[in-house]
């Protein structure tokens, strides 16, 4: 009896006790939805982006006549259309977008560090209402703005021009909101205490000992803000009117509109738009690389 009793509560081979056989825990289960969800999420993000990679490679002709996900044979000849369309009109909107971009992000960079430095280290009458009104341009959609930059711009006759573009990007809030958080929490205020005791003046504590802490902060709002201007369209679409200075997003846009009374440029346009992906593809995976480094030789340090 008792050696029947120790075999019936002996559980089953290869099962969890209290679970039905082969039938995982409930909480395993539960555990596996965000699992999904997330799954189903990236599904639906890199779904276009997989539409644009494999219809780049596609004829004109097979374009419209192939199964969606079926690669083509075409891109060799659509990248050359693509550079020879308007003697190379493409790369120059490429290369204004990267001036746009890389200059803009640099300089909302520098502005963000010295700006959230100051809300996050110094001490002065105003400082919160400051950051308020700065949380406020946070919440601010960008098509308020537009116009109101346009007739200032348009005041001081800089519309049409690379700085139309340019000046209205360096200010980010968002960016300084960033760097004031990250600066608060990265920059002890004992260290910026030592040393203004070692007789170090406020810029060379900010550019020795400040700025390198912030270096992973930095260069988060760095990459968001290229990104940003990388994809803007509404503020070169109301600021410019020479196509010679427009950026890809707007470039694309109006190769699209000629493209109704010309289908052939369709090809061109789905060129040049998997094209412009590459660089944010690389720069993320360079930044991410420079990041993971940065935090781990701070973890180090601390």
């Amino acid at each position: 009896m008792s050696s029947l009793a120790v075999s019936q509560a002996e559980p089953v081979a290869g099962t969890a006790p209290g679970t039905a056989q082969g039938r995982p825990p409930l909480r395993r289960r539960i555990a596996l939805i965000p699992t999904a969800t997330l799954l189903l999420g990236a599904i639906y993000c890199l779904l276009p982006v997989a539409w644009v990679v494999i219809a780049a490679t596609k004829s004109g002709s097979e374009l419209f006549s192939t199964f969606t996900f079926l690669p083509g044979t075409g891109f060799t000849d659509n990248f050359h259309d693509l550079s020879a369309y308007r003697d190379g009109v493409y790369w120059e909107w490429m290369g204004n977008s990267a001036l746009y971009a890389v200059l803009g992000a640099l300089l909302s960079t520098c502005v963000s560090a010295f700006s959230g430095y100051a809300l996050a280290t110094y001490r002065f009458r105003g400082r919160e209402t400051i950051f308020n009104v700065l949380l406020a341009g946070v919440l601010m959609p960008p098509v308020i703005l537009a116009i109101p930059q346009y007739l200032l711009l348009a005041k001081a006759d800089l519309t049409d021009s690379y700085l139309s573009v340019l000046l209205p990007q360096i200010l980010s809030p968002y960016g300084v909101y960033l760097a004031r958080i990250y600066a608060a929490a990265a920059v002890p205020a004992d260290v910026v205490e030592a040393g203004r005791m070692d007789g170090a003046s406020e810029w060379r504590i900010f550019t020795r000992i400040a700025l390198p802490m912030m270096i992973p902060g930095m260069v988060t709002v760095f990459l968001f803000q290229f990104v940003a201007i990388w994809n803007n369209f509404l503020l070169p679409y109301i600021m410019l009117s020479d196509d010679e200075k427009f950026p890809i997003t707007l470039g694309l846009f109006t190769l699209l509109e000629q493209g109704a009374n010309t289908p052939a440029l369709y090809t061109l346009v789905i060129t040049g738009a998997f094209l412009a992906v590459l660089p944010l593809v690389a720069l993320f995976l360079v930044i991410q690389r420079f990041w993971s480094l940065d935090l781990l030789s701070g973890a180090v340090k601390s």
